[in-house]
Formats: C-alpha cells, structure tokens, sequence
C-alpha cells in the first residue's frame, strides 16, 4: 500500500534552510504578516458542503490492493445530531503534519459534540494508521454518546503487526470498521461527488461526465471481498 509521507517541504535542493543576504531588503509589514498567516494555515483542507472531483474519487478511492501514487487520503463524513440535523463534509490532506482522520477528529467532530447523542459515518479512501486510530479511539473513549461508523475503501499497510493492533483498538473503543462496497461507492458518488468541468472547443465550461453516472471498475467487488477476509482476520 502506498506510505502516508509526514515529511515536509525543504528550503532548498539540498534540504537546509538558506539564511538571508546579510543585503537583503526588509520584507514590507503587510506582506510579511500575510505571509506568516499562510504558513500558520492548518496542512489539511476542509470543505462543508462542497463534492470531489469526479476523477480525484474514482483514483483515490479505488480499492486497489497495490495503492501506487495513492498518498493522499480524502475523507467523507455525515454527521447526524437529533431528528433533523444532518451535516455533511470532506477533507482532504497533503500528508504534511495532519492526516484527514486527525484533523476531523481533533478539529472539526468535536463543534458537533457540545450536547446530546451524535452518529457519525465517515467514508475514507484508506483505513487509518497507528497516530490517526488512537486519536479516534480517544475521540470514542472521551465522549460516550458518540455512535461512529467508518467505511473504507481500501486498507493501510495491513501486514503491519501495528497496524492491526490500531484497527483492533479502534474496534475495541466501539468504532464500527468496514470495507466499502458497491452500494458504499454509490452513496458517496451521489452526495460527495461532483462531475469533472473541461473546456469545449468554444471556452466554455461543461461537465465531463454525469453526476449519476457511476461506472464501477471491473475488479471492485472482488476487491472489496478481499478486503473483508482480511479485515475479518485482523479483528478476530
């Protein structure tokens, strides 16, 4: 499976921070606190009530067992508190200090646990690593009422030992863990997704493909059952 990579951007080539010309000009004030406020701008993007790309899904979701060139991992949750408040959202990481799990458990669950019992269903494109499962086994521990379901399409570095001990924990907190299916796919599309837009010969903007229009791969039910015997191993 294809590694989560925390390593950050170097400076330079060479990977060291180059230190400024002793000549240099002073960085203007305004330009200077624009730039500290990009920097202190949380390594994950969170999108309410927005859909993924038709063809950033179908590659990162794909349930393929060797997850080349998949490093990055986007998350779908619907959180649902009392009859009729139903919240929708994704997000997405760029593997830099925070994954998509952390972030939405340490970042954006806890505004909707202020009061009262929360069910929450989370769609991600792989299963969580060892940081990212504790943090959502603490998220369960501290808040009783929380009932959580995570569907994923594929799993994480699975033959780790650590790894299966993390997704045994998570269980063990009372997380709900299993794999996507076809009807998974389908729900997702339908409610997280939005069609790609190209331009014609014209200029203009039009879809590239239907939003109903889910087409799955040859292989994704078979897939999908493979995953679900290992699961089933790792939690025995």
């Amino acid at each position: 499976m294809a590694e989560r990579n925390n390593n950050s951007k170097p400076n330079n080539k060479n990977g060291e921070p180059k230190d400024p010309p002793n000549n240099a000009e002073e960085v203007p004030e305004e330009e200077s606190a624009k730039k500290k406020e990009l920097e202190e701008l949380p390594p994950f993007e969170v999108v309410e009530g927005s859909r993924i790309p038709a063809s950033s899904f179908m590659f990162q979701f794909k349930n393929v067992e060797y997850s080349s060139g998949r490093n990055k991992t986007l998350l779908c949750y619907k959180v649902e508190r009392g009859e009729d408040q139903v919240f929708h959202g994704y997000l997405e990481d760029e593997h830099v200090s925070a994954h998509a799990e952390e972030a939405f458990f340490s970042n954006v669950l806890p505004q909707f646990l202020s009061s009262g019992a929360v069910s929450v269903t989370c769609y991600v494109s792989s299963s969580p690593c060892v940081n990212c499962a504790a943090c959502i086994a603490r998220c369960l521990r501290r808040n009783k009422t929380l009932k959580l379901r995570l569907v994923v399409a594929r799993l994480f570095q699975w033959e780790e030992s650590e790894i299966r001990g993390a997704l045994r924990g998570i269980t063990s907190a009372g997380c709900q863990l299993r794999m996507m299916k076809s009807a998974d796919y389908l729900y997702v599309w339908q409610n997280f997704v939005e069609p790609d837009i190209v331009l014609n010969e014209e200029g203009e903007s039009e879809q590239k493909s239907e939003q109903g229009a889910f087409i799955p791969w040859e292989d994704l039910d078979e897939n999908s059952r493979y995953y679900e015997e290992k699961l089933s191993e790792i939690l025995r």
